[in-house]
């Protein structure tokens, strides 16, 4: 059985999930390697390929389920105001730490 990690949602403020402990570490750990720290930042489709070579090949090989991770490790690291979304369309993120 998988260690767990309890994660929030910066859209639902309150509510949290629990998910894989090493795929939420693998990915957070990729995300945040590759976001700059400064505005505007990066799309979430130039984050997502941007992250691929710091991704753990042992956490999600052949990269699956890459995408619904990078957005729910997104979501949770907004809420905890570790990265922001810049003020423009589309969505550009980047790290605040």
């Amino acid at each position: 059985m998988s260690e767990k990690i309890e994660i929030e949602n910066v859209n639902i403020p309150g509510r949290s999930e629990r998910v894989d402990r090493t795929k939420y570490m693998a990915m957070r750990e990729a995300l945040l390697a590759a976001l700059p720290d400064q505005e505007p930042g990066m799309t979430v489709a130039e984050a997502q390929a941007a992250l691929l070579p710091f991704l753990s090949e042992t956490a999600f090989p052949e990269r699956q389920k890459a995408g619904w991770w990078m957005k729910a490790v997104q979501l949770d690291l907004e809420a905890k105001r570790i990265i922001k979304r810049a003020p423009r369309k589309p969505v550009h993120l980047y790290r605040l730490v």
